[in-house]
């Protein structure tokens, strides 16, 4: 039933658009009443990414089961089986890029769900590396990582309109993890001196081709601030550097 409900909310998605397309419609379309819906789908949104909640099942279960010999090698080997649910079916998958493409709405959702995927991702090499300090952190930029890697080798396949193999993009990108992040964590560096409440340094000139924004001679003006500033002191130090009343 989840499977014929998600075939008739993206065939109508695709014939009348996906915000004239109400819950009553795709019922109508598949023969059952709203209550069966929503039982499978919160929400339209939802019918079209039918096959993610598996998808996560998966990868949850299959960390699980990975030994710690290999952390980032693993949650490599998670992603992708993410593409490999997008590669079983290269139809629905471009024509659900595409949507995606169209409906800002859509796009919002996909971006909870590819978040979903990072924590999960993070969450085992946190088991790994340390729930605190620089093992979480190291978690998180290796899961942030992995996801933005598969992503990019992904949508090259996508907006090719799925044609070739989809695995050959997804694992140069991820190689590219293994090697920066593969390697054990390096010492910790000296903790630098406490930064001023808001500063503001000017750099020297810096050359911009093609066109680039702004006038004057291009200096750059770099804003640090500590967190916890207040906006209004930012505002002025920002003020003061280029020359603003």
């Amino acid at each position: 039933m989840r499977e014929v409900l998600a075939q008739a909310a993206f065939q109508l998605f695709l014939e009348r658009g996906f915000e004239r397309t109400t819950v009553d419609d795709v019922v109508a379309r598949a023969g059952v009443g709203r209550r069966s819906f929503f039982r499978y789908f919160p929400s339209k949104e939802d019918a079209v990414f039918p096959d993610h909640e598996r998808c996560l099942a998966e990868m949850t279960e299959f960390l699980a089961a990975a030994d710690d010999s290999d952390p980032v090698g693993a949650v490599s080997d998670a992603a992708r089986i993410v593409l490999r649910m997008y590669a079983a079916n290269p139809e629905f998958s471009v024509q659900r890029y595409r949507l995606t493409r169209e409906v800002p709405g859509l796009r919002t959702y996909e971006l909870s769900v590819v978040r979903r995927y990072e924590q999960t991702l993070a969450g085992h090499l946190r088991s790994r590396f340390g729930a605190d300090g620089d093992g979480a952190l190291r978690a998180e930029v290796i899961a942030a990582s992995v996801v933005a890697a598969h992503n990019n080798g992904l949508r090259l396949w996508l907006r090719s309109g799925g044609e070739g193999d989809p695995e050959v993009a997804v694992d140069h990108a991820l190689a590219m993890v293994r090697e920066v992040w593969g390697r054990p964590a390096a010492p910790a560096a000296p903790t630098a001196p406490a930064a001023p409440e808001a500063s503001v340094v000017p750099t020297a000139p810096l050359a911009v081709s093609g066109g680039g924004g702004g006038g004057g001679d291009g200096e750059v003006v770099v804003m640090v601030a500590r967190k916890g500033t207040p906006m209004w002191r930012v505002v002025q130090q920002i003020e003061s550097a280029v020359g603003e009343n």
